[in-house]
């Protein structure tokens, strides 16, 4: 085929990158490095990654994406470029066709921007999807059925709440509480609580090896390294579960909020769909230790978490894209 397609979804934290046939192709890091005294893009995905904290004044390892839309213009087009020439080779004849999974509650000048920046990058046309319809289509969900279906989609940067039916979204909620959050909010913890700073790297490694959204009966544990705030010397320290628990309190009572927000606005016949084949949960932040059962008794309704999470989005994006005719109405932006 000469024309390639590629589907990418453009996380806060990661980037998949979905070619037809060949399925995931990418999984990096969405992290540019770029030098402070001429701009140069120096590195981008995991080798950017490596550098987070650890550069020097001259060069800046940043995120060019904040709670899923475009924060940094220019190097979200340098990383769209990097990504698009990986999943297709240097040399091509045809320029590609992209499409991007973007959070439902972006604005339309959001949307312009991840439009521009896929054509810019190199695409021959750009088509724009809402996460949680691509979430529920990676995670098997019949979308076009007429009964209904609720998706939680947590990323990187925001959770998206729908409840989707006959190929649309009929209610849905968007928050800005995700991995990154949780990240901030357990390093805060530490600080407040042991007088010890740690960096994000360290506090994502707290989240995936001890973190918890509930209390455990045998709390996990685990040794980390900080800089004592006082002394201002190196530290080690033993962290457990409970502590993430406590430092998540409040991030997880906003999830909840927004879940019960949309449930509220759900048609009652959606809601008893709903009741019966319960809520799926698909993105890498909803992998967090009890979680789903967290859900469960706070809404009444089963949660489940979808098989393999963190593809769900890139893989529901390959699918509508290769069958674009089918999911026409489910694209909010093209060109």
């Amino acid at each position: 085929m000469l024309i390639k397609k590629v589907a990418i979804d453009l996380g806060t934290t990661n980037v998949l990158v979905h070619v037809p046939k060949r399925g995931i192709v990418i999984n990096e890091p969405s992290v540019v490095a770029v030098s402070k005294e001429d701009g140069k893009i120096l590195a981008v995905g995991a080798e950017a990654k490596d550098m987070i904290g650890r550069t020097p004044d001259t060069i800046v390892a940043e995120r060019p994406l904040k709670d899923g839309v475009i924060a940094n213009y220019r190097t979200t087009e340098a990383m769209l470029r990097y990504f698009i020439n990986k999943a297709i080779g240097g040399i091509r004849l045809f320029r590609p066709e992209v499409m991007v999974a973007v959070p439902a509650g972006i604005t339309s000048t959001e949307r312009r921007a991840v439009i521009d920046a896929a054509m810019m990058a190199g695409a021959r046309a750009a088509y724009i999807i809402k996460e949680p319809i691509v979430a529920a289509i990676g995670a098997d969900i019949p979308i076009g059925s007429a009964s209904g279906h609720m998706i939680i989609d947590i990323g990187g940067g925001t959770a998206e709440i729908a409840v989707i039916s006959l190929g649309g979204i009929v209610s849905c909620g968007s928050v800005r509480i995700g991995g990154t959050r949780f990240d901030a909010s357990i390093s805060e913890y530490i600080r407040r609580k042991y007088g010890v700073a740690i960096g994000d790297r360290t506090a994502e490694d707290i989240k995936i090896t001890v973190g918890s959204a509930m209390f455990m009966d045998e709390p996990l544990k685990m040794e980390i390294k900080g800089r004592d705030m006082v002394l201002g010397l190196p530290k080690i320290l033993e962290i457990s579960s409970d502590d993430t628990t406590e430092a998540l309190q409040h991030d997880l009572e906003g999830l909840i909020e927004a879940v019960k927000e949309v449930l509220h606005k759900t048609p009652p016949e959606l809601s008893a769909d709903v009741m019966d084949k319960g809520i799926i949960m698909s993105g890498g932040s909803s992998q967090l230790r009890n979680l789903d059962e967290l859900i469960a008794q706070a809404t009444g309704v089963p949660c489940y978490v979808a098989d393999e999470p963190l593809l769900c989005v890139a893989k529901g994006t390959g699918i509508a894209l290769e069958n674009l005719e089918n999911y026409k109405r489910s694209i909010m932006a093209t060109r």
